[in-house]
Order: structure tokens, then sequence, then C-alpha cells
């Protein structure tokens, strides 16, 4: 069913760590090497010290909902089938500024549309779970 999504380039210089990180099972963000700041969406520069050493970590993949919206049609024709889904915005526990995109689902294995999405709430809390689409590993969550 997902096989006609629109998935990113895993190999882009600036995101391959955040994918090889999903491959592995981690949620990871871009670091400053120089100041440590994290940053997202990544960058080839720190906004704070201007440093262009990068570097990935790990997070713990906690966080809360910090916004969502449920699309309505028209939709890209490979989603039209799953309406209606989420898209809900997680802000990270380790550090509320670094926010991230993905779908609320019911569990591991579920599809983007398993959850009613009347019965999502801002802060509700949530963790990262992984699931390959293609040869794309992509963070999605689940309630915590």
């Amino acid at each position: 069913m997902e096989g006609s999504f629109l998935l990113p380039d895993v190999e882009d210089e600036d995101t391959a760590g955040f994918w090889s990180g999903t491959a592995a099972g981690e949620l990871r963000v871009q670091a400053c090497g120089s100041c440590g700041q994290w940053r997202m969406p990544p960058r080839p520069m720190c906004p704070s010290c201007r440093s262009v050493e990068v570097t990935w970590v790990a997070t713990n993949g906690r966080g809360s909902i910090w916004s969502f919206i449920v699309p309505h049609p028209p939709l890209l024709p490979a989603y039209a089938e799953l309406a209606p889904y989420n898209a809900i915005i997680v802000e990270l526990e380790e550090d509320p500024s670094i926010r991230i995109v993905g779908n609320l689902i019911a569990d591991e294995t579920a599809a983007i549309n398993s959850i009613d999405p009347t019965t999502i709430r801002i802060g509700e809390p949530v963790r990262v779970v992984f699931q390959q689409v293609d040869d794309v590993t992509l963070p999605r969550w689940v309630r915590a």
C-alpha cells in the first residue's frame, strides 16, 4: 500500500546521518561538533557558532505532540486511499526546540490511518517506532 509514497533521498549529504539512524533503529538529531547545540532540520552550519563541524546524536525517542493536521482532499494519489490520516509534529523530550514530523499510529506495524484523528491531543506523550517503506526506514510515533 505504501510503496508509492514520496520518499526522501537517504543518501543526501545533509540528512544521511538521520536516515542511517532510522535504519539502525535510532532517532538521531544533528548536533554541532563544536558547541554541541542540537538542530533540526539538518543544515551545513551551526546557527549559534557558525561551525561546519557536524555530529549525529541518538535521542531517547520520546516526546509529546506539539501540533497535528488531518489532510483533506485533494490529496496526492499515493495517499488518497489512506485518508483520513494524521501528520503530527513531535517536540522531543530532551530538547523541546527540536521538532520532528511523522504519523501517530496504533502500533509498530499499523498504517498511517490506524488512529482516529479525533482522539489526538496536543501535549500527548509519544515514543518513536520505525517502519520500513521500500528502501527507507521512517520514524513514526505511538502513544507512550
